[in-house]
């Protein structure tokens, strides 16, 4: 019996992957045998990203697009299955944080933007993705949320309501497409190191308050999130569809004692 953690054969397409969490969620699924695709609206990066992989002996290749565009969301699913004939595992994971402040001082374009990123761009991408998964036998998508989802923030509103709205993408499309075998789940990372959070990881008031309401007492490793989508990719997240699964070292749970 293979590991439950094999991805040989499978062809996986990660968007925000030239940098953070994108990146190690790429390098990892690599890493345990996928044929990776890098996709970022950063060319340069995304084009450096893949040949980093590429030199390590990994399998991946550079897809660069604007996630915000649906038909750019659209054409890239189109190539990569063109390409390889197959996509088993979407990643949506580019996100911006938008506008800090009180819910109402977010303009129009603020919301249009936050909300095109973050949640439209996953419903083109799986707009495009499940179908052809399901022709297939069966895939994986994985949506990268936060535990802004989960409760509620003075100054990143427009950033939590986006993120929400993709645990609920995740639970809507895991009914819609279970029955073809396609499993949907979302991941709501906490404070992660990564370039996205370095401002507030940079902030000595802010991480003191922080790390005394996390259990754990630390930031999380990007690593750490890319293992629960290697998990979601495989067999081992085989009975898994619609969870929205938190990986914040105990944040959320938390009463801050």
């Amino acid at each position: 019996m293979t590991s439950l953690f094999d991805l040989k054969g499978q062809v996986a397409l990660v968007t925000g992957a030239a940098s953070g969490l994108g990146l190690a969620i790429a390098d990892a699924l690599a890493q345990h045998g996928a044929q990776v695709v890098l996709a970022d609206i950063d060319a340069a990066k995304c084009e450096g990203a893949a040949q980093e992989l590429q030199a390590r002996g990994l399998q991946a290749s550079a897809l660069p697009f604007d996630v915000s565009d649906q038909a750019q969301c659209e054409a890239a699913v189109d190539q990569v299955l063109a390409r390889f004939g197959r996509l088993d595992t979407l990643v949506s994971n580019a996100g911006i944080e938008g506008p800090v402040g009180p819910m109402r001082t977010g303009s129009a374009r603020d919301w249009n933007r936050v909300l095109g990123i973050n949640l439209l761009a996953a419903v083109w991408l799986t707009s495009r993705a499940i179908p052809a998964m399901a022709k297939a036998g069966g895939g994986s998508v994985i949506l990268v949320a936060s535990i802004a989802a989960l409760r509620g923030t003075k100054a990143l509103g427009p950033y939590g309501v986006s993120k929400a709205g993709l645990v609920q993408l995740a639970r809507s499309l895991a009914v819609e497409w279970g029955p073809d075998r396609v499993r949907v789940n979302a991941i709501c990372p906490g404070l992660v190191k990564t370039p996205f959070a370095e401002q507030l990881i940079a902030d000595a008031k802010f991480m003191e308050k922080r790390m005394a309401a996390t259990p754990l007492r630390r930031p999380g490793l990007p690593e750490e999130i890319a293992g629960v989508a290697v998990m979601l990719a495989g067999r081992a997240g085989g009975f898994l569809t619609g969870q929205a699964l938190v990986v914040d070292g105990g944040t959320v749970i938390s009463d801050g004692s």
